[in-house]
């Protein structure tokens, strides 16, 4: 019915001929920037809602407290309701640190938390439905899994290079009781404030998507990152890591890319690279840990998602 919509609007108010670059790169924009905006509001509002009632101090605690492989889960699965973006998140797993908690545990969440967060999950399902969220969502949470039990077992401990000092003591402290008219009153503001912040990221996206939509032949995709290509998708993980976004900006280039042929294993592994690893993150790390961990940390991580890449590409 949107897309209707938009038909119309490019097509007959504003008279633009179908069929050429220009207004069909505008009505891409058009199409993809609404849909994108009014799904990132719905869901983010929904998570953050749902969010209200976790504790992240709770959290902690109890992961502190969990055998290691459980430990793994919990925090990948934690990962997926924190808001954070892969340099955002490293406070968190600062204060994991300092809790004790095994250092396997909070590279899992580490890993997770900008790869599985509400942004990536709403564009995902607003550009390519629910079975192919669900199957990134997993495979997201195997890469931050299994990446965490990988660190956890090689003992680098002493890789890192701050002082982690015990927390003295625990949360006793009842419950506080929030209205719920309250946490809607949060939710809606949380979710403008993220608006405000992404909402730039997200028409510079579509724009970019929106002109390698009309103006870049198919072939010149496909010739580079297409499925005839074994190196595919190493080549778009190498090539997204030096580079720094979030999904609001990332995901409707992935988009445009897959309907211009490249596979959407190897898209998803350009998009994993970039929200998951960047140089800004590892000139962070590089206060907190050494060079031999951030370097095991990317290495592990990267051979994730081009096995994530390999896997879509077999599957879909």
């Amino acid at each position: 019915m949107w897309q209707e919509s938009v038909n119309v609007l490019v097509y007959e108010w504003l008279k633009m001929p179908q069929g050429e670059k220009l207004s069909d790169a505008l009505n891409f924009f058009i199409y993809d920037t609404v849909k994108i905006l009014f799904l990132l509001i719905v869901i983010i509002f929904i998570v953050t809602l749902l969010r209200s009632y976790f504790s992240t101090e709770k959290v902690r605690v109890y992961l502190s407290k969990k055998h290691e492989y459980t430990g793994n889960v919990l925090a990948a699965l934690f990962g997926i309701i924190t808001p954070f973006c892969s340099c955002s998140a490293i406070p968190l797993f600062l204060g994991f640190l300092q809790a004790r908690i095994p250092l396997g545990v909070t590279f899992s969440f580490l890993i997770s938390a900008p790869l599985n967060n509400e942004i990536a999950i709403a564009m995902l399902f607003g550009i390519f439905g629910w079975k192919v969220t669900a199957l990134y969502i997993g495979f997201g949470l195997l890469v931050a899994i299994v990446g965490g039990i990988i660190i956890g077992r090689l003992g680098l401990e002493k890789e890192v290079l701050i002082e982690v000092k015990p927390i003295e003591g625990e949360i006793h402290a009842e419950n506080q009781v929030i209205a719920f008219k309250t946490r809607l009153i949060d939710a809606k503001e949380y979710t403008l404030d993220i608006l405000r912040k992404i909402w730039l990221y997200v028409l510079i996206g579509v724009g970019v998507g929106a002109f390698i939509h009309g103006y870049v032949p198919t072939e010149f995709i496909t010739s580079i990152a297409g499925g005839n290509n074994p190196f595919a998708v190493p080549l778009a993980t190498l090539i997204g890591i030096p580079m720094y976004s979030n999904a609001a900006g990332v995901m409707p280039l992935i988009e445009v890319l897959t309907s211009k042929g490249m596979l959407l294993g190897t898209a998803l592994s350009f998009m994993m690279a970039i929200t998951a690893l960047s140089l800004p993150e590892a000139m962070i790390l590089k206060r907190v840990m050494s060079l031999k961990l951030i370097a095991i940390f990317f290495g592990t991580v990267t051979l994730g998602i081009m096995g994530v890449g390999y896997l879509f590409n077999a599957i879909l």
